[in-house]
């Protein structure tokens, strides 16, 4: 594969693969062509705003669309999808984080480092959410840095340099997190589970990792529904949904609303506008359990006679 200089580099800015590996893209980059190439990270609504006006990009952690089909784009992504390019650079596998496809990139060019693969190794195994590995829980922890602090703010508080996110003193923060109010918010999310369909609950923990919750009501089968979803407001009038599964019900569930995909067991999508959480329960149920259509048959005396029509009495 040969890589062409990029004007930027685009990542993911919901979770620590989307750090990860945004910032190895980007040292990759400045190791090939020496060159400090701009980073960029969006949420996927913003991210399917964005106009692509650049001649070369480089894409990690985004689920390959058409548009990144030109020559000398390279992406670098583990998102399902059937779309294969036919100029663009396509690095791609569902068992691996784009973390571990990032950094196996990097170690093509003697990048590697004890330091970074450790790093690469806890991001893959919270991003695949791989519970039986026993550094799990603290995969976790790291995952929740940027889910509490911020794409941006974790950026700055290690300048851009990945090592020193490594044995972090926020990490401690995190830690104490998990053990205290992930069983607080478990508790109080089991007591309020809504139905949205017969196969999908919606469930509000108000502290605690949701993630690790969701799963963890997955796991001791608590309710019924084999699907279970949490909704995140982001800015004013935009609702994010999270899905989550054990056996690969969540992909499926989440592809029935535009824009939506992402992993058999964790997917995501992103709501039209709506003005409030009512409303965005009525649109939640209105695409997973839509109203059944009238059975044949008259429903007002308008309708009784529709199609009729008069014929005189026989004699």
């Amino acid at each position: 594969m040969t890589l062409a200089t990029p004007e930027v580099i685009c990542t993911h800015e919901s979770d620590l693969d989307g750090l990860v590996s945004g910032l190895l893209l980007q040292r990759l980059a400045k190791h090939l062509f020496g060159t400090e190439v701009t980073l960029e990270a969006f949420h996927y609504q913003a991210w399917k705003l964005r106009s692509m006006s650049e001649r070369v990009a480089w894409v990690s952690d985004l689920a390959f669309e058409t548009r990144f089909d030109r020559s000398n784009w390279l992406v670098v992504d583990h998102h399902s999808g059937d779309f294969r390019p036919k100029q663009a650079h396509l690095v791609h596998d569902l068992t691996k984080s784009a973390a571990l496809l990032c950094y196996e990139l990097c170690q093509q060019h003697g990048l590697g480092s004890p330091e970074l693969e450790r790093l690469v190794h806890l991001t893959h195994l919270g991003d695949l959410f791989l519970e039986h590995d026993p550094d799990f829980a603290l995969a976790c922890d790291y995952g929740s840095l940027v889910k509490n602090y911020g794409f941006w703010n974790l950026h700055s508080v290690i300048g851009g340099k990945l090592e020193s996110l490594l044995d972090h003193p926020l990490l401690e923060v995190m830690q104490v997190r998990r053990r205290v109010e992930d069983p607080i918010g478990y508790e109080l999310a089991l007591r309020e589970v809504t139905e949205i369909s017969p196969t999908v609950g919606l469930v509000r923990p108000p502290v605690g990792n949701t993630n690790l919750i969701v799963h963890e009501l997955l796991n001791r089968q608590a309710t019924p529904y084999p699907v279970l979803i949490s909704l995140h407001r982001r800015g004013a009038g935009v609702f994010v949904v999270s899905f989550r599964s054990l056996n690969g019900e969540a992909l499926p569930v989440a592809q029935k609303f535009e824009g939506g995909g992402g992993h058999p067991n964790a997917s995501g999508a992103t709501l039209p506008r709506l003005s409030d959480h009512d409303s965005a329960l009525q649109f939640l149920r209105s695409r997973l359990c839509p109203a059944p259509t009238s059975r044949p048959g008259a429903t007002t005396m308008a309708e009784a006679f529709t199609g009729l029509q008069w014929q005189p009495e026989a004699k």
